[in-house]
């Protein structure tokens, strides 16, 4: 019998993504937000680091991430800059017993385009990069090149439209990647716009879409297969709108455990 791939040639390997969206774990300004909004903007709440419970949280998740065999499969990690954010991936994906890694663990790599809403509140501020470097060694801070946090603005707050458009930059960037399964470690605001751009520019099922998107609880992990059909014939289309067929040939393509997941359909190339 002819594969599926021999029935609808069409590189699916360069144009699919596997990410995994995760928020970081409890953190101190979340407790303290919870309490009192006002709160949010103490400066003793400067770049706001896991709580007891957070690092629990972060703990369970890496215990899920093995026993799914997830680990094995995950080939870069982004993180947002800010500690609770790289906490949550050293310690969900980082090597188990020490804060290093190895050949055996995925690269980490930290990127501004994921922080959290920039501006006003000290605990969205991030470090110095030399601080950065000296508490997280194993991350590549490549993709971070100022020293002092440039971005953060104590009297503006950056709008949820400007945020939208730092998001489709880091999209535009990971679809770039040469990675096929990546790990985004950042905030609850930023994964809602992550989903809310991939779906604007799909044939997603607008019904579905408050429960995709709705808000992250801490270290909650969703997982969304992204399918680029902008080159697709209407008839070729039609044959593959069914989970199940696109999941015969993803198999095909080397994507096996993709069972927990939703599929998106990109009308559109991310990037053209």
């Amino acid at each position: 019998m002819e594969s599926i791939e021999g029935q609808f040639p069409y590189p699916w390997h360069q144009h699919c993504k596997i990410l995994h969206l995760v928020r970081h774990g409890q953190a101190l300004h979340n407790v303290e937000g919870d309490k009192n909004p006002e709160a949010l903007l103490s400066p003793n709440l400067f770049d706001a680091q896991l709580t007891p419970l957070g690092l629990k949280q972060v703990a369970k998740l890496r215990n899920e991430v093995h026993a799914s065999g997830l680990f094995n499969r995950i080939e870069l990690v982004v993180t947002s800059p800010l500690s609770r954010a790289m906490e949550t991936a050293s310690g969900c994906f980082g090597r188990e017993g020490e804060n290093a890694v190895s050949s055996s663990t995925p690269k980490i790599t930290a990127v501004e385009l994921c922080r959290d809403r920039l501006g006003v509140r000290p605990s969205d501020m991030r470090r110095k990069m030399s601080d950065c470097r000296s508490r997280f060694p194993w991350i590549d801070f490549s993709m971070v090149d100022v020293e002092d946090d440039n971005l953060w603005n104590p009297e503006l707050r950056e709008s949820e439209e400007e945020l939208a458009k730092r998001v489709t930059k880091l999209l535009n960037w990971v679809w770039k990647r040469p990675e096929k399964e990546i790990v985004i470690v950042s905030h609850g605001l930023v994964l809602q716009h992550i989903l809310i751009n991939l779906l604007a520019n799909s044939d997603f099922n607008p019904t579905l879409t408050p429960a995709l998107c709705k808000r992250f609880d801490n270290c909650e992990l969703r997982s969304v297969v992204i399918l680029d059909t902008s080159k697709i014939g209407r008839e070729r289309w039609a044959w593959l709108c069914s989970d199940d067929k696109a999941k015969d040939v993803l198999k095909q393509c080397g994507h096996h455990s993709i069972d927990v997941a939703t599929y998106i359909y990109l009308k559109s190339s991310l990037v053209a």
